[in-house]
């Protein structure tokens, strides 16, 4: 944590929990102190926009499966975060619904035979739309940062993509990376 933000890390969200664990957010929050919680906006089968269909590979307007969040710490919105995932993992499993998946989606994506092997994440910063302002509690000028992320399997097939908005000024992503030698 830097100040009254919060440091976000990428790895607790890319691998799946023990069973019978909480989601990834509400561990982390809990080991900072805090109280980490998330209300989920809509789930259901939507139309894949052009920059998700991209980042899954698949033709705009190709039906796929949404989670829309938002993410809370300590009782105030800190991240809007829309995951989506192909139909044909995701169709028909609690993933498509509204209630909570113990252990988080990617756990859930784990027993369904679906493992994260890789993530390509680009962060970009902006100004927010009038519905992001709103769910993040915004003022009329605060910026946000985006983070786009993909995840594949093993295959190199792409199984997860994450857009996430945050409040600029509320957030600092921190990246470490484990450098293979050979």
């Amino acid at each position: 944590m830097s100040g009254s933000g919060w440091t976000s890390t990428s790895m607790p969200y890319l691998t799946p929990r023990a069973t019978g664990s909480s989601d990834a957010w509400t561990a982390e929050a809990e080991a900072a102190g805090r109280r980490g919680a998330q209300r989920i906006l809509h789930a259901g089968e939507v139309d894949a926009p052009t920059e998700v269909a991209g980042m899954l590979g698949l033709p705009t307007g190709e039906t796929v499966v949404t989670r829309r969040r938002i993410i809370e710490l300590d009782g105030e919105p800190t991240e809007l975060t829309d995951t989506y995932y192909p139909a044909d993992i995701a169709a028909g499993t609690p993933l498509a619904g509204t209630a909570k998946i113990r252990g988080g989606a990617v756990t859930l994506l784990a027993t369904l035979g679906h493992i994260g092997a890789r993530a390509v994440e680009n962060v970009t910063a902006r100004m927010p739309g009038p519905e992001e302002r709103e769910h993040l509690r915004l003022g009329p000028v605060e910026p946000v940062l985006q983070l786009a992320r993909t995840t594949y399997d093993s295959a190199g097939r792409p199984i997860q993509a994450d857009v996430m908005v945050m409040p600029a000024g509320r957030q600092q992503l921190r990246y470490e990376i484990d450098i293979e030698v050979a």
